[in-house]
């Protein structure tokens, strides 16, 4: 985010809380003469403006912690799941825990269906990378199984996405980690 659009952003949010705090005032000084309907009126301009407020402050709030230079995305997804019964992932970049889930089985259910789910997003320096994930969940028999992959990135200037997708191969009755990854 550049320097002219978080100055443009404060002065808004500088013009907001002017705005909130004029309107209380006048609420305070008017009470005794308004009428219900009145005050009821102010009262919902007044939340409107304080929610409009919140909405640019997250907006300004990940804009700040996460700007598109250095963000990472990671999302997991299952391909219909005939070989593999997921129950968990774990996330690893450059050696160190990122991320990981225990999965309920509504959850893995939804996955199966094709649901997307973003585990993780997070900043990263530019350069290579290596990403290590590791699938635990039982095989189409009901035994444990892991299926893990290692995936070397490199982390430039834009927003990256990386899909980690479960895929059953036909081939071999196993189930396979295929990764995407996506440049915003």
């Amino acid at each position: 985010m550049n320097k002219v659009n978080f100055i443009a952003k404060i002065k808004t949010i500088v013009f907001l809380l002017a705005t909130i705090s004029a309107c209380t005032f006048f609420m305070q000084k008017s009470y005794a003469q308004a009428t219900s309907s009145e005050l009821n009126k102010e009262v919902q301009q007044l939340k409107a403006q304080v929610l409009q407020l919140n909405r640019e402050l997250f907006i300004l709030e990940e804009d700040l912690l996460f700007p598109a230079s250095t963000q990472i995305a990671i999302f997991v997804s299952v391909d219909i799941g005939r070989f593999f019964k997921l129950d968990s992932v774990e996330v690893k970049i450059n050696e160190q825990d990122v991320a990981g889930f225990l999965y309920t089985d509504r959850q893995r259910i939804a996955l199966e269906q094709g649901g997307i789910q973003k585990l993780y997003l997070g900043n990263l320096k530019l350069g290579t990378h290596q990403l290590t994930a590791i699938f635990t969940g039982l095989d189409n028999e009901g035994r444990s199984i892991k299926r893990a992959t290692s995936h070397t990135f490199e982390k430039e200037d834009d927003s990256l996405m990386i899909e980690l997708k479960l895929v059953d191969n036909t081939r071999n009755y196993r189930a396979q980690v295929v990764v995407e990854e996506w440049v915003l």
